[in-house]
């Protein structure tokens, strides 16, 4: 039976879309096939945050003489996620509101035949809904590799997702990772063999940060920034930088701090703000299209979360030269080593938040020199040409079954910009 899924692809734009046809058995595909290796990223929509955009990045850049990337967006049918949507691939999207309705069956369904009409060699999962959908799936189309993605330490995840975690981390091939704290805690909370859990770190785009200078606070009269680009949840602990900012008010009356990003942590952030009589003080913009604009105009950067993996924040800190104050969370004081690229405190602590943030405000010295360091080391380790080279190895070397750990972590590391 074939079945046609031309409403379901983009035809409006110039993709790359196979000819319908019978999915290849294993034993025809035991070596590399001559055209590029087809990856399909699953995830549950497309959206400004981190993870999102790491995928667009990788999306986007991709040597398609190597990969031909494809998109399923299990619920990406809302305008702000088709907005973001690439115009150069082959996208699938279902309409997946929940998986106790009766449409999850005609859906996935939808899902294997695309996978086996676009003749799909990788299949890439994000996010625990997506990868609990579309990993089973994938081994039933015959997808010869899959990979899930989970790039946190899983602060937030219940028994019942643990449990689905180790039955996934036996269904895929390999669990990709961002840093080694997330991966030691998949080892830990969900037995994954180690030999099956890699770690490939983030990249950024330097040249869309390059513009600004490095922050500069000698002899400065006017207004001070200070930023955070962070999604409004709980566990990016915005109400520490509150209290931090309601400290350092009184003393230093050109502060402003200000917030890029959304989320249903609004209502109790905005309620904290009023009730530290910060007013102006203290700004929530919401979700900012143009980052490095605003980090151009920013003098000091923090990030304050409970928990992280490898902050794509973080990396647009560095790269955009900013002054910065982190808490030691996810690949924290991997990116930041403590007084050299930044200032490092300990999480779910506002004091030495404040004092962190005053010691660059006293000055401007420090503030410099670590904004310059910053810089220069995401210059030569976080280039977006590296992380997407070792995404290319890394599929390369996954398809033929050569996948060794240790071999593969010597040759990724030595992929530079």
């Amino acid at each position: 039976m074939t079945m046609t899924l031309t409403p379901t692809i983009r035809h409006d734009r110039p993709a790359r879309v196979a000819q319908a046809g019978p999915h290849r058995t294993v034993a025809e595909r035991a070596d590399r096939p001559a055209r590029p290796l087809r990856v399909a990223f699953v995830i549950d929509r497309l959206s400004r945050a981190g993870t999102e955009s790491q995928l667009l990045a990788l999306i986007r850049h991709l040597d398609r003489r190597r990969v031909e990337p494809l998109l399923c967006l299990v619920n990406g049918q809302d305008e702000a996620s088709r907005a973001l949507e690439p115009d150069d691939v082959p996208i699938l999207r279902l309409n997946m509101h929940s998986f106790h309705k009766p449409c999850v069956v005609r859906e996935g369904w939808r899902f294997v035949q695309f996978l086996r009409q676009q003749r799909v060699d990788i299949v890439q999962t994000y996010f625990q809904d997506s990868t609990y959908f579309a990993v089973p799936l994938a081994r039933l189309a015959g997808v010869r590799r899959i990979v899930r993605v989970r790039n946190n330490a899983g602060y937030w995840l219940t028994p019942i997702h643990h449990w689905l975690g180790r039955i996934m981390g036996r269904l895929v091939d390999v669990t990709l990772t961002n840093c080694h704290r997330a991966r030691a805690e998949l080892l830990r909370a969900e037995g994954v063999l180690p030999e099956k859990v890699v770690v490939l770190e983030n990249g950024v785009d330097l040249e869309r940060f390059l513009a600004s200078s490095p922050t500069d606070l000698h002899g400065r009269t006017g207004t001070i920034h200070i930023g955070v680009v962070a999604n409004l949840r709980p566990v990016k602990a915005l109400d520490l930088l509150i209290e931090a900012a309601a400290d350092l008010a009184g003393r230093y009356p050109q502060l402003i701090f200000q917030v890029a990003g959304e989320g249903e942590d609004r209502p109790r952030l905005e309620r904290l703000i009023a009730e530290r009589g910060l007013g102006r003080r203290f700004q929530l913009l919401g979700s900012v299209s143009d980052v490095p604009a605003f980090l151009a105009r920013q003098d000091i950067a923090v990030l304050c979360s409970h928990s992280e993996g490898m902050s794509n924040a973080l990396l647009e800190y560095m790269a955009a030269g900013r002054a910065i104050v982190a808490t030691a969370v996810g690949a924290c004081q991997r990116l930041i080593e403590p007084e050299v690229h930044g200032l490092v405190v300990p999480p779910g602590d506002p004091a030495a938040l404040t004092a962190a943030l005053q010691r660059l405000l006293t000055n401007p010295g420090l503030a410099k020199r670590l904004a310059v360091a910053a810089r220069e080391r995401v210059r030569s380790q976080y280039s977006r040409q590296a992380m997407v080279r070792r995404f290319e190895e890394f599929y390369r070397r996954l398809y033929r079954g050569r996948l060794h750990l240790r071999p593969l972590l010597r040759q990724l590391r030595t992929l530079t910009r």
